[in-house]
């Protein structure tokens, strides 16, 4: 029989103080908060885990905080994987959210998932808990990546049916002598494909504004008239160069995404459901995100049939709709993959870009074996001399004699 879904704190109180317990931990209020109550309720090994994929916080703020709460900390690299095995797909699938925004943290979970996993099986762990509540749709998509990694422990966040007030939250870990966390003003989440702001002062989709210093990325510093010319290169689908420079695909997309956000370029705001229904609003930069997606749509177009690019189209929102709904290890997800990753491998080509704020322009669009036309005139011609042609029927092919 399965461990139950762990939904409230009163839950955590049948855990075995002595056996591990592994927390996703992303030295946040809530994070923070979790490993106050796990001590106040004597468990004894809890192992906070950090999977570093490219976030804002630092590991130094991160150890000070899972120290003082008494948490062995696991900061665990995982950019490279990151951006291999879950990022690279994603801009073959074209993965923006219902034409709206590029999708990030439905990236990220599997991975953050698949990573917790490992170490508390190593650990003998007897609980993998985060901290997502009912307002964040990463509470589903956790949840659903642990019950497909097939974890054997409990799993889920206590935030699930106990909400507890920013207030509360603050107040305890003062008294904890912990008190770091004061001064934010929204949820973040950042990755090295996005920054993402939520909540607090954007909880009202009717009246929100973002403070310009919360941008990093696409915070405008090229002057008015400045322009700027890159060319980023494909093969079989996967980025590989900017200006004819090879790249690793980690270190291409933190070079775009301060090179393209430079012009104010890669800022997106939107609504997305939750579980239910309901919709909140999420604000995000994705510079490199936006074009790079961009690119890889002119070099696809260049490289294969309009019925093929018809009929992925839709497949990449049914590859989306998995990935968004907790669904990444699923197998229609797995199965949509395997179509768009045999379109990949005929996407090879070359996009240069005008960079100026506000906007871009394609300079060139370029493959070695292009659909496209390059002089119409001289193709008319060759056509209707083709169509012209007499025709001459063939000579019939007659049966060896016998």
């Amino acid at each position: 029989m399965r461990p139950p879904l762990i939904r409230s704190f009163s839950q955590l109180e049948d855990l075995a103080p002595g056996q591990p317990v592994v927390t996703l931990f992303s030295g946040g209020l809530d994070s923070s908060y979790l490993l106050l109550r796990l001590r106040r309720m004597g468990v004894r090994d809890v192992h906070a885990v950090s999977v570093d994929i490219g976030e804002d916080e630092s590991s130094d703020y991160k150890r000070q905080v899972a120290e003082a709460l008494g948490a062995k900390l696991h900061i665990l690299d995982r950019r490279q994987e990151f951006a291999d095995r879950y990022v690279a797909p994603a801009i073959a699938a074209q993965a923006v959210y219902l034409g709206i925004h590029p999708v990030s943290s439905t990236l990220s979970r599997p991975l953050i998932a698949d990573s917790a996993v490992e170490l508390a099986r190593n650990l003998g762990a007897q609980a993998v808990l985060h901290t997502a509540n009912r307002s964040q749709n990463t509470l589903r998509r956790l949840n659903g990546a642990l019950r497909l990694l097939g974890y054997e422990g409990a799993f889920g966040s206590p935030y699930d049916l106990d909400p507890v007030s920013r207030e509360e939250k603050l107040a305890a870990l003062r008294a904890a002598d912990v008190d770091l966390l004061a001064g934010r003003i929204v949820s973040g989440d950042s990755n090295l494909w996005c920054r993402e702001f939520e909540s607090g002062i954007l909880d009202d989709p009717e009246l929100h504004e973002v403070p310009d210093e919360m941008y990093t990325w696409s915070r405008p510093v090229a002057a008015p008239d400045d322009t700027d010319t890159v060319t980023v290169a494909f093969e079989h689908g996967l980025p590989v160069a900017v200006d004819g420079t090879p790249l690793p695909l980690t270190e291409l997309i933190d070079r775009l995404n301060r090179r393209v956000g430079a012009y104010g370029l890669g800022r997106y705001s939107g609504l997305e459901h939750l579980d239910h229904g309901e919709k909140v609003l999420e604000i995000r930069e994705m510079p490199a995100a936006w074009l790079l997606l961009s690119s890889y749509r002119h070099v696809e177009s260049a490289c294969l049939e309009a019925e093929l690019i018809r009929e992925k189209r839709h497949l990449e929102q049914v590859w989306v709709r998995e990935a968004l709904e907790g669904r990444w290890f699923g197998e229609l997800r797995l199965a949509t993959q395997s179509f768009i990753d045999a379109c990949a491998a005929r996407t090879t080509g070359s996009v240069t870009w005008r960079l100026r704020t506000g906007g871009a322009d394609t300079r060139s669009i370029t493959t070695g074996a292009p659909l496209y036309l390059r002089d119409r005139e001289a193709w008319e011609e060759r056509a209707i001399a083709t169509e012209s042609a007499p025709f001459t029927r063939p000579e019939p092919v007659l049966a060896a004699a016998a």
